[in-house]
């Protein structure tokens, strides 16, 4: 059943918190047939556990029991065999697969004859069968299916891979809407069958500030198609005369997919959200049913209403180059100098702890203040920006970087032998086209500790990660009209560069990739883009950060090694070329060949400088990582693990070694809030580290 895009997440919070205390006898009737396979039986059995998790399951509460059938019907327990949900949800896990024909009438029969083993034979006592099918039985179930009907017997059909809706229909009770369901949109059909429980009242399993709503919804199958392609020569035979030829017709037999039109019924809770609290572009994230908190873009507070955080409160020497060219219009000029104006008068006052300088550039390049030329005399300082006047001449960026980088900061003492080491920031402010190279004259910058942030307009986005050397430090802006939008943001990555992952420190990180099909193509592509938000928290060049990237499945393959690439932008397209693998997985043997094959000299590695290993799997294929990461954990590497998902934590953390090197995940769609958090602790973590020494 296919929904919505505004109330899947509503769905799915509704489900997670509805609860059906009452007495009712529930009987799964789990289809584990040739048809459905045992992939599609194991998704039905997560189905029946998480439906379980609702339950009030007690002997005198909730009763559940299970029959797998076949060919032949198996009770595999009675209702009175688990008394508390843990224990039911702990076999319902063990369950195996068995195979045979799909035989639902004769599962449906055996009810009939057999009763619900272990329930309450008692009117007051509701009676539930849930059948779990994909409906391609091989005989009839539509006059069992009403003879227990007639029994006073509810009767649901949940529905698996690609069902022959006609048969689960005939199966349940009336009206249809509310009593067939859809597994493969996993919440939808858990609150689903919850909400029908509620509406016949069985149990009220409706939170408190939800309600049932009613919207059209969808039901897919996928048939087979005969069509006529023609005719052809075929031999026919006669009794008694000889074979002749004739025209045959023959046919084309495909796979097609069928929607039909439905109505569902689904509880839906108010989400605190739906007000949109969060200003400025924040995402508002609901945290039950009254609570929420906003994430919010660079350069605005937190919680509750991301409003601006201006402020320019860090400490960092600051200098501004301005281009003044020939090559840009003369309202291009006195829109960059207005905008500098702004956002002096927005962030800088008297007492700010940073200090300022101007420069200007076009064909040469000329410092106008030197930074703290004005420092507490903020209105000296936009009298010096109104004074700025275009150069003319070539759009030099390259030449202008390298003069600021040698003219445009002094240091000044600050007592008599002590010097004044902040953070050294140039804010690149441009509108063409570099006329000169910029890669080296922006390396040249970096060498000499200075952060080059670039701001300019979207179609110079390649050109200004090429000068800022990470992506992560460039500022772009669709049209004119909307640089002064920006001012929050390039004051956040002002003051973010001394805080930007392990700046400063010597790393080569390597990152494993599970690419089995535990973890499939769709959430694969997930993991490479994670991959490309941590890499540009890092200072990636030969001197600080290096970045491998390893794929893995039951091999690994080196993506692209530590010595690879020079530049965040460059990690950035080259994670694109990690391929998803599918098949079994064994993160032992990515681990060793991280070992054997990465960290070491040949592949870029350097002797004495702190390693990093993060593995990011769904948590299978672990048994045999133990060893390979103690040995790499002996050897001084730092090695971290983050599990996404319904993983196997226990062995997880033995890979990783310790709770503080690993990350639980909820879901691949959650991984970007975990981003912060395996920063910080990969920072920490190499600085309790002991050198590795690389293979050479």
């Amino acid at each position: 059943i296919q929904t919505s895009h505004d109330n899947i997440a509503k769905i799915n919070s509704a489900a997670e918190m509805m609860q059906c205390s009452a007495a009712i006898d529930i009987l799964f009737l789990m289809d584990g047939s040739y048809s459905m396979g045992k992939g599609t039986f194991e998704r039905s059995k997560h189905y029946a556990v998480k439906f379980c998790e609702a339950l009030d399951v007690a002997p005198d509460k909730a009763r559940v029991g299970l029959i797998q059938f076949g060919s032949v019907p198996r009770l595999e327990f009675s209702l009175d065999s688990y008394s508390t949900n843990q224990e039911l949800k702990k076999h319902l896990r063990k369950i195996s697969y068995r195979g045979g024909s799909t035989q639902t009438g004769l599962a449906l029969k055996y009810i009939l004859r057999k009763g619900f083993p272990g329930g309450r034979n008692s009117s007051s006592v509701p009676r539930v069968v849930i059948l779990l099918s994909d409906g391609r039985s091989q005989g009839g179930v539509a006059q069992a299916a009403a003879q227990l009907k007639d029994r006073g017997v509810v009767l649901f059909a949940v529905g698996l891979r690609y069902p022959r809706w006609e048969e689960l229909q005939a199966v349940a009770s009336e009206p249809m809407e509310s009593h067939v369901f859809f597994a493969e949109h996993f919440y939808d059909a858990v609150n689903g069958l919850h909400t029908a429980l509620s509406m016949l009242s069985f149990c009220n399993a409706t939170p408190a500030g939800c309600q049932v709503e009613s919207f059209p919804c969808e039901r897919r199958t996928l048939e087979t198609v005969k069509e006529l392609q023609g005719n052809f020569m075929c031999w026919k035979g006669s009794k008694g005369y000889s074979p002749y030829t004739s025209l045959c017709p023959y046919y084309r037999y495909s796979k097609v997919y069928r929607k039909h039109q439905a109505v569902c019924h689904r509880t839906i809770c108010s989400d605190p959200c739906d007000s949109q609290p969060c200003l400025n572009g924040g995402t508002c994230l609901s945290e039950g049913l009254e609570r929420y908190r906003c994430l919010c873009p660079p350069g605005y507070g937190s919680d509750p209403h991301c409003a601006p955080a201006l402020s320019l409160d860090c400490s960092i020497d600051l200098l501004f180059l301005l281009e003044g060219s020939a090559a840009l219009t003369l309202e291009g000029f006195l829109r960059l100098k207005s905008f500098l104006k702004r956002f002096l008068q927005t962030v800088v006052s008297s007492d700010s702890p940073s200090k300022v300088g101007l420069a200007v550039f076009g064909g040469e390049t000329r410092v106008e203040a030197q930074v703290g030329k004005f420092k507490g005399n903020t209105r000296g300082l936009l009298k010096a920006v109104d004074a700025l006047q275009p150069l003319g001449g070539l759009t030099l960026t390259g030449r202008a970087l390298r003069h600021v980088t040698r003219h445009g900061f002094v240091s000044e003492p600050v007592f008599a032998d002590v010097s004044d080491d902040l953070p050294r920031v140039v804010v690149l402010l441009t509108a063409t086209p570099a006329a000169d190279e910029v890669a080296e004259a922006s390396k040249y910058a970096r060498d000499r500790e200075i952060f080059v942030i670039g701001v300019g307009p979207d179609g110079m986005k390649g050109e200004l990660n090429n000068v800022t050397g990470n992506p992560q430090r460039t500022l772009t802006y669709p049209s004119a009209d909307r640089l002064i939008g920006k001012i929050p943001e390039l004051k956040a990555k002002i003051c973010s560069v001394d805080t930007q992952g392990c700046l400063g420190q010597a790393v080569d990180l390597v990152f494993a990739l599970d690419a089995s099909a535990g973890v499939g193509r769709e959430n694969f592509a997930t993991l490479q883009d994670f991959v490309r938000s941590l890499s540009v928290q890092f200072d990636v060049n030969r001197d600080v950060a290096q970045v491998a990237l390893v794929a893995y499945s039951r091999r690994a393959t080196t993506v692209f090694g530590l010595d690879a690439h020079t530049s965040g932008s460059a990690i950035l397209s080259a994670v694109g070329q990690a391929g998803y693998m599918g098949g079994g997985v064994s993160t032992g043997a990515a681990l060793l060949h991280v070992y054997s094959r990465v960290l070491n000299v040949a592949s870029g590695a350097r002797p004495g400088v702190n390693k990093a290993v993060v593995v990011v799997t769904d948590g299978s294929g672990g048994d045999d990582a133990v060893v390979p990461a103690q040995k790499l954990r002996d050897d001084g590497v730092s090695l971290f693990v983050v599990g996404i998902g319904d993983m196997q934590r226990d062995k997880l953390m033995m890979i990783a070694g310790s709770e503080e090197q690993m990350i639980s995940v909820p879901s691949y769609e959650d991984l970007k809030y975990f981003e912060d958090v395996l920063v910080q602790m990969v920072c920490s973590g190499i600085n309790t580290g002991k050198s590795f020494i690389p293979y050479k």
